[in-house]
């Protein structure tokens, strides 16, 4: 029986330990969420074209998005190939969703794009790696990052302009979602302290919060706008990019089939903060089955993104997202937690090469 401590992964707990390091000066408007942020921005462009998609995206945003305006797809694909920009088919009038997937891509092909087109508005789409060398030198009129993803906030979506553009504002007072999630990361912190608290409990608070959360266009909540400039952003990201290569350099070095890498190791921009370590089952029963066989050992691994009911015309796009899984080493993660995850992946015919 593998050694077992209490998880990896799932929803971030509160740590002040994390307060400290370089004070960011955060550009643009905090809002509750990325999706909403997007939303207040698509409303305010007001564009009479279509808003161009990439394949492998978060099909709930861009659902979302879409009752602002129509929707079209272009091929981008977990490959390491970046966007087959061929594919993209943008006039003026329209507006162009990139987004910087994993945190693994340089942005070069999207200079180039943006200073081809500069007729055409351009929103990145920052969140796995908001504070990266292509987000902090972005030439995009609007960028925007979900900042919940990669830090331990309960909300926060930034928006901004690196061409020095107006930005909306949020709207409202900030969600009740935010205060739930908020409760969550604290009462996660005191479980995972060894103190009597009920997991299902805050696991409820943070599924509510997350749910009344979703899309939201208000501002963030007080708490989250006052730590975001205190957290110590860098170790963060120096933390999460020692993890996931950690996690790679051993799983690199494992054999089986049933899942591989997928991306070869530090396959990653220089000053990059990978998002995690993501691998490709065979097919989606064996991606099935790996997620349960992560959770019976205490480590939840997310999926990005599964393409449902509203999906990408990108067949492989939406074949590979049913063979994706994300393995969650972040910054929470010491290295005997590292070699713990790889020694799941490893045991039990469960192996990657």
């Amino acid at each position: 029986m593998l050694p077992e401590s209490r998880e990896i992964g799932s929803e971030f707990h509160w740590d002040p330990g994390l307060l400290g390091g370089v004070e960011h000066n955060l550009p643009g408007r905090l809002f509750a969420t990325g999706c909403g942020a997007m939303t207040a921005l698509l409303r305010r462009l007001n564009r009479p074209g279509r808003l161009h998609v990439p394949s492998f995206f978060c099909m709930g945003v861009a659902e979302a998005l879409s009752a602002l305006m129509p929707v079209a797809w272009y091929h981008h694909r977990p490959d390491g190939h970046g966007p087959r920009l061929a594919t993209l088919e943008a006039r003026p009038g329209d507006i162009v969703l990139a987004q910087n997937l994993f945190g693994r891509e340089t942005g070069e092909v999207w200079r180039d794009w943006i200073t081809a087109h500069p007729d055409i508005t351009v929103i990145e789409d920052h969140s796995h790696d908001p504070f990266g060398p292509w987000a902090t030198t972005s030439i995009s009129p609007y960028a925007v990052a979900s900042l919940r993803k990669t830090l331990p906030v309960p909300d926060g979506g930034l928006l901004w302009s690196p061409q020095g553009l107006d930005v909306p504002v949020p709207f409202g007072p900030p969600a009740e979602g935010s205060h739930l999630k908020l409760a969550a990361m604290v009462l996660k912190a005191a479980w995972l302290n060894g103190s009597p608290v009920p997991k299902d409990a805050f696991r409820a608070q943070q599924q509510q919060g997350e749910h009344i959360l979703l899309g939201s266009e208000a501002p963030p909540s007080a708490f989250t706008a006052a730590v975001l400039p205190a957290l110590d952003i860098d170790a963060i990201r120096t933390a999460s990019t020692r993890n996931a290569r950690a996690l790679e350099v051993l799983l690199d070095a494992a054999d089986h089939p049933r899942a591989t890498l997928l991306a070869p190791p530090g396959a990653w921009a220089r000053g990059a903060a990978p998002f995690r370590v993501q691998l490709l089952c065979t097919d989606e029963p064996a991606r099935n089955d790996l997620l349960r066989h992560l959770a019976g050992h205490g480590v939840y691994a997310p999926v990005h993104w599964r393409q449902g009911s509203f999906r990408s015309d990108d067949d492989e796009a939406a074949a590979l997202a049913a063979r994706v899984l994300t393995v969650p080493v972040d910054h929470r993660c010491e290295p005997v937690d590292v070699h713990r995850v790889a020694a799941v992946l490893t045991a039990g015919r469960v192996v990657v090469s």
